[in-house]
């Protein structure tokens, strides 16, 4: 296969372990490859700093404006009071690890600019993993994570494993989808809702692909950068909430008599659980790798666990987030693990769990038909040029 350069679009800025996983597996299996790949710094203002606000005096734009404030309030809080150290690992990771350089592009002009210029040019334009097809409150969804800005190179234009974040989709964003989706020549998507969504929509076929994590598989690269961390612990990495994953954790730290340890979240709003460490990325994965048990309500947390082999639990997200369940549920299923994922709070079943063993042979098997899913498509569609979607 001929090296490509290839410019790659996804969240790679997230102040997020999770995110930046993603984008360190699928940049490194190209790298692995023999291609040049590269990010473009698309890093828009509404995702995590929230945008700006519109219509602000009428009824139809309040949900959308509160988000607003909500996301400019928790970054003005982040600069104020979050940790220093944990920013600096961040950009250390993005600097040195995913080789992000560049101006920051905030808006479709720029990147249409910036695409338009020497410095732009690609062979393949990739949008990555991640929930990057999930509709904001602020924008809806946004034309440069499907590909459908002006490319002055005329790229293949290729999607690797997005993810819409639920199950379905308000049919409302049908039209953009459709049209959005017009010009990609490569298309997956990371869920088989996300099949099934797409194959409503447009009618076109859609291949359901791993995770870039799993794409990778090996991240003994990126732990030989990690800091040296302790072991024997219980790692608890949890988003969005502490409800119900704080009962499963303590339950499981009391019953192997081990420390909970619990990396620093920016976005954390609940108490803390078990002691708050300050990893880089690396040494996130790390903590991951030593740990004696893993508690996660996050679809990442599962995906480094079952990668290294690390007993784990997986938490449903409870209530109003229970729909953002389907990605790991999805998951899980794909592993033939559905036993490993308990609902908030259900601490018979964590007993029960405790003492199970996993099958990691078998996880293993079915590891390798799925990185087979990926590597097939994203090598077949590498080795394609540039044409007509089909």
């Amino acid at each position: 296969m001929t090296a490509k350069r290839i410019g790659i679009l996804t969240y790679h800025f997230s102040e997020n372990f999770g995110a930046l996983m993603q984008a360190y597996g699928l940049r490194q299996w190209l790298l692995d490859q023999g291609h040049q790949a590269e990010f473009v710094n698309y890093h828009p203002r509404y995702v995590e700093e929230g945008g700006d606000f519109e219509n602000v005096l009428s009824p139809a734009a309040f949900r959308r404006n509160l988000k607003v404030a909500y996301l400019r309030l928790s970054t003005l809080q982040r600069k104020l009071f979050g940790s220093r150290l944990q920013a600096e690992h961040f950009e250390a990771f993005r600097r040195d690890v995913l080789g992000v350089s560049g101006p920051r592009l905030e808006n479709e002009a720029e990147v249409e600019a910036f695409l338009a210029s020497p410095e732009g040019r690609f062979d393949v334009l990739v949008c990555g993993s991640d929930q990057i097809w999930n509709p904001s409150p602020q924008k809806g969804l946004d034309s440069v994570y499907f590909l459908a800005m002006k490319d002055a190179a005329k790229a293949r234009h290729v999607a690797y494993a997005p993810s819409f974040g639920k199950g379905s989709l308000d049919p409302s964003f049908d039209g953009d989808v459709r049209r959005f989706l017009s010009g990609m020549h490569g298309l997956s998507v990371r869920e088989e809702s996300g099949v099934e969504i797409v194959r409503r929509i447009t009618g076109r076929h859609t291949v359901c692909v791993p995770d870039p994590t799993i794409l990778l598989g090996d991240f003994s690269k990126l732990l030989s950068r990690a800091e040296p961390v302790g072991q024997g612990h219980v790692f608890c990495y949890a988003l969005r909430t502490g409800e119900g994953i704080r009962e499963v954790t303590t339950q499981v730290s009391e019953s192997l008599g081990a420390e909970i340890v619990s990396p620093y979240n920016v976005h954390r709003r609940w108490r803390e659980i078990g002691k708050t460490v300050y990893p880089s990325p690396a040494g996130w994965a790390a903590l991951v790798e030593k740990s004696a048990f893993v508690v996660t309500n996050s679809f990442h947390g599962t995906v480094l666990s079952v990668l290294l082999k690390r007993p784990f639990l997986t938490v449903g997200l409870p209530g109003a987030k229970g729909g953002l369940n389907e990605r790991v549920r999805n998951l899980l299923g794909q592993l033939d693990l559905m036993d490993r994922f308990v609902q908030a709070g259900d601490l018979e079943t964590t007993r029960r769990r405790l003492g199970e063993e996993i099958d990691w042979e078998a996880v293993h098997v079915r590891l390798l038909g799925m990185q087979a899913t990926g590597r097939d498509y994203l090598s077949a569609q590498l080795s394609e040029q540039a044409g007509a979607a089909a």
